[in-house]
């Protein structure tokens, strides 16, 4: 039964809802959402008496949808949403129908989330500059920017137009874009598993979820593969942790620290988060490492996150030998 049809479509399902015993109308009618509600009641109090022929006319209405045999399950969503919209309007529509089918990413551009820039980069080789755009608004705020540097410099200025003057993506191109990413993800990889995972990932999910729960995580997943419990935990040195040195700690990782690396580490940060490194060091030392960090011309985020891995490392080394304490503190992860 459609709620969400022209009038006369409105009608019939008041007049077949007449015909239902109260236990079954009363059960169809907790279904309903309060528009709803209101459109079916206005039609069954404006109908008055109902004579035989609008009986007959709504039951063969119904009878004639059901005549095929079945109901076609194909982009359901999309039918009922144009329904929705017909009976109570566009904003209402999408609001009732966010809460009955959200949206979902098409598997494929779920996926691509998931692929490396460089991989991604393959992908969409003689793309149209649109579908690039929308993927690149599609991706996490660092992995996009990475895919972009990738890109030949010339293409920089349209996608960024085309990124700054986008407002809305229609369902029509986001379909295409799912089929164009499928079709490419099969040539590439074929039938073969995608590399998804490991050590990496699975750190960085436990650096970014809420609460400490490496301290849980790693000790249960130790007692059961001592080496993948290594690996991860090795993989949880990030170069935020940085950050919580105290000074005597930062100003030995300086020591061994180059200063081009240094600099061009910490080129990619924000003033205030250079404040720990920048107390390690005199104050001529700090002022002359600002003053190299604006004269250095610009830096690929690629160049950057080297840079802060060749820290993290020699940090990693220092805290393997005792000369720091990396963490919170208490030897976890030392």
């Amino acid at each position: 039964m459609s709620l969400a049809a022209p009038a006369s479509e409105a009608e019939r399902a008041a007049v077949i809802l007449m015909l239902m015993d109260d236990t079954e109308a009363a059960s169809l009618l907790g279904q309903l959402e309060p528009a709803e509600l209101q459109l079916l009641g206005e039609k069954m109090i404006a109908l008055g008496d109902v004579g035989p022929d609008r009986i007959a006319t709504a039951i063969e209405g119904f009878v004639r949808h059901a005549a095929s045999g079945s109901l076609s399950g194909h982009d359901r969503p999309a039918q009922l949403r144009s329904q929705m919209a017909m009976a109570l309007g566009e904003v209402k529509a999408d609001s009732i129908m966010q809460r009955i089918a959200p949206a979902e990413r098409p598997r494929s551009l779920e996926l691509a989330r998931w692929l490396a820039p460089p991989v991604l980069l393959g992908l969409l080789e003689g793309e149209h500059p649109q579908a690039i755009a929308v993927l690149l608004l599609l991706l996490e705020a660092e992995p996009a920017a990475e895919l972009l540097s990738l890109m030949p410099a010339t293409q920089h200025p349209e996608l960024i137009e085309r990124i700054a003057r986008m407002r809305k993506v229609s369902h029509h191109a986001m379909t295409m874009l799912d089929e164009i990413l499928s079709a490419r993800i099969a040539r590439r990889f074929g039938q073969e598993a995608l590399t998804l995972g490991g050590a990496r990932e699975a750190a960085d999910l436990i650096n970014m979820a809420t609460g400490n729960i490496g301290k849980v995580v790693i000790p249960a997943i130790s007692e059961r593969d001592a080496d993948l419990a290594r690996a991860i935990e090795a993989e949880m040195f990030t170069f935020e942790m940085l950050f919580e040195l105290d000074p005597m700690a930062m100003g030995r990782l300086l020591r061994d620290v180059e200063s081009e690396v240094l600099v061009d580490a910490l080129k990619g940060l924000e003033e205030e988060q250079r404040g720990p490194f920048f107390a390690a060091m005199s104050s001529r030392a700090a002022d002359g490492v600002r003053d190299e960090i604006e004269m250095r011309g610009r830096l690929k985020l690629s160049e950057v996150r080297e840079a802060q891995r060749r820290m993290v490392a020699k940090a990693r080394e220092l805290a393997d030998s005792g000369e720091i304490v990396l963490g919170a503190g208490d030897g976890d992860f030392v």
